[in-house]
């Protein structure tokens, strides 16, 4: 273990701590409904490619007879695999490096620019349109203007409360249609102002871009659609809030500040993935099962059952102290961990469902962060801490740096 990692026992060094989200036990069951928090047992979940199926993200209730291809966030099977594969090639840590790092580059120009001029800068806001600004590049959906589009892409979360341990997710027949009325709105405006002019100008002269590999693969326009809002909202949310908790934890820690400032990449890299190991931007994945399945946790066996809805508590299996022991709560990079064990835990899933866009997730943090930390900050402005039901996630909102000329 690294000596120079303050190890806090019972201490979390977390910052987003949810309400009533305290952990019920490594392997649980209430009604039809198992809570998982055993990392082990997590991953014998997620392998089971062909006994459950995505249950998380509102998947259920998203008409599958509508697509020809089914959505890469929902599919399952050969069909996901063949998905992943071909779309993996965006997301390759080479290319990331090699094609993303000047765009990366050039948007953090314009982010450090505006803050030496202003004197202020509110991480929150910043990471936004950052985020959404490299996404809709990688995607291709670069005619209308970023913050235009971040706007739609944000207003798409604005949902009411759910309990997916609950038929109808617990919701109202009002609720339902508010849901509709909040999700319809923002998708059709993605589909008018930003995927048809794609998808028009990308049929005339393809690009090396998502849209155009989509184009390639005969997916129709509303296939492509669903498309985009999965790699728009999946590469604008989670990284938009984890850019705010990693500054925040960077911050308020002068020697982690100093050591990730004065580190080489490949050591930052290794901070940040610390950082989302304790604090993952989704906090819950849902698998249904659709055959028998058995997962084991410290040597007992769990049947799990067609019908079964299995919640995988990932801020619990990221502190599951077999996979991470000596303080799993404390903040510690290059901590040691059990073999087979990622650094990140499973913030990023794990196996066919992992996230393809981890190495661009880590990398767009740090291209940001470490150039923002190197400027003269003041004083801090403390976030507030609330909570997304959809991505189960944490929404770190108005911290923000007061920066010297």
């Amino acid at each position: 273990m690294n000596q120079s990692c303050p190890i806090g026992g019972d201490h979390s060094a977390r910052k987003a701590i949810k309400p009533g989200d305290e952990p019920e036990g490594r392997v649980t069951k209430r009604g039809t409904m198992w809570r998982i928090g055993s990392l082990t047992a997590a991953k014998d979940v997620l392998l089971a490619r062909h006994e459950t199926i995505q249950a998380g993200f509102t998947a259920e209730y998203i008409p599958r007879k509508v697509f020809r291809n089914h959505p890469i966030l929902i599919s399952d099977g050969p069909q996901h695999d063949d998905q992943r594969r071909k779309v993996a090639r965006f997301f390759a840590p080479k290319v990331v490096a090699e094609c993303y790092t000047d765009l990366m580059t050039t948007v953090v120009d314009k982010i450090i620019t505006q803050a030496q001029r202003t004197g202020t800068i509110t991480i929150d806001d910043v990471a936004l349109y950052y985020t959404v600004e490299v996404t809709a590049s990688i995607v291709g959906l670069t005619h209308a203007k970023v913050p235009a589009l971040a706007r739609r892409l944000e207003k798409f979360f604005r949902q009411p409360p759910l309990d997916r341990s609950k038929p109808r997710l617990g919701r109202t027949n009002r609720q339902w249609m508010a849901a509709a009325a909040n999700g319809l709105g923002p998708v059709f405006g993605l589909f008018v102002f930003d995927v048809l002019p794609a998808v028009r100008s990308r049929t005339k002269r393809p690009r090396e871009d998502v849209i155009s590999h989509l184009i390639e693969q005969n997916y129709n326009l509303a296939d492509i659609l669903v498309e985009c809002v999965t790699y728009g909202t999946a590469g604008m949310v989670t990284t938009r809030e984890f850019i705010a908790m990693a500054c925040w934890h960077l911050l308020d820690d002068d020697a982690l500040r100093q050591r990730y400032l004065a580190a080489e990449e490949d050591e930052r890299l290794a901070i940040l993935s610390e950082i989302i190991r304790l604090e993952p931007p989704v906090g819950h994945l849902y698998r249904r099962v659709t055959a028998d399945v058995t997962v084991v946790d410290r040597g007992t066996e769990y049947a799990l059952q067609p019908g079964d809805l299995v919640d995988l508590d990932i801020r619990q299996t990221n502190a599951d102290p077999d996979a991470f022991p000596d303080g799993p709560l404390a903040l510690c990079p290059a901590r040691d961990r059990a073999q087979g064990v990622h650094d990140v835990g499973l913030s990023f899933g794990f196996g066919a469902h992992g996230c393809p866009g981890q190495p661009l997730a880590l990398r767009e943090t740090d291209a940001l962060l470490h150039r923002l930390l190197a400027l003269p900050v003041t004083k801090m402005r403390e976030p507030t801490v609330n909570w997304d039901d959809l991505i189960e996630g944490y929404k770190v909102r108005g911290l923000t740096l007061y920066v010297t000329n």
